[in-house]
């Protein structure tokens, strides 16, 4: 019974994602999502409130995917600084893909980023956490050094955070080399920092 709820919730979620993506979240209704998934205004209202309620069960499924990706990139067999360097890109070119696959979503997650930050509490930790692991496996590598390795996690997660928006609108840069150039410089200011050695 359980994986049926599930499913059927999860369906309910993308079907409203694809929506959200092509009409705009408030040109959507309630029931245009439950007639694009084929089932009653009732089933739907079962799992969700409110179109508030899935917009935010849209905007966490999204962040789960991307969570899952950066597992994926976690556990991968790799020296602590490529680690690092390939979470960070991973990171910012998945957020970008999610925000542009969404269409007209997009408007409403820079509208709405209050909204959205209240979501992302959940995968925020889980970033920090795998950030900290990181982190502290190239302490231990002998790779890094830094006196409090949760803190840098957490700025470094900050920063990462703060670039996001002007990434996802091409502040970064809107040609490859542009790209590379600032990744570049976004690599080393957080390997060597600012200040002459």
């Amino acid at each position: 019974m359980a994986v049926t709820v599930s499913k059927t919730r999860d369906m309910l979620v993308d079907v409203a994602r694809q929506l959200f993506a092509r009409m705009g979240v408030d040109n959507t209704t309630m029931n245009d999502i439950a007639q694009a998934s084929r089932k009653g205004r009732r089933t739907l209202y079962t799992y969700f409130k409110s179109k508030n309620e899935i917009y935010l069960a849209v905007v966490e499924s999204e962040l789960d995917k991307l969570y899952t990706m950066l597992l994926d990139v976690a556990a991968k067999d790799l020296p602590a600084d490529e680690k690092l360097l390939t979470f960070i890109y991973a990171r910012l070119d998945a957020v970008k893909s999610i925000v542009f696959r969404n269409g007209t979503l997009r408007a409403n997650f820079f509208r709405d980023i209050w909204l959205v930050e209240k979501v992302r509490k959940t995968f925020d930790l889980r970033e920090v956490e795998m950030l900290t692991g990181i982190l502290d496996a190239g302490v231990k590598e002998g790779v890094f050094n830094m006196p409090d390795v949760e803190i840098t996690a957490l700025v470094l997660h900050h920063a990462l955070k703060g670039l996001e928006v002007p990434y996802i609108r091409g502040q970064m840069g809107n040609t490859i080399s542009e790209c590379i150039k600032r990744r570049d410089n976004v690599v080393n200011l957080i390997f060597n920092g600012i200040k002459l050695k």
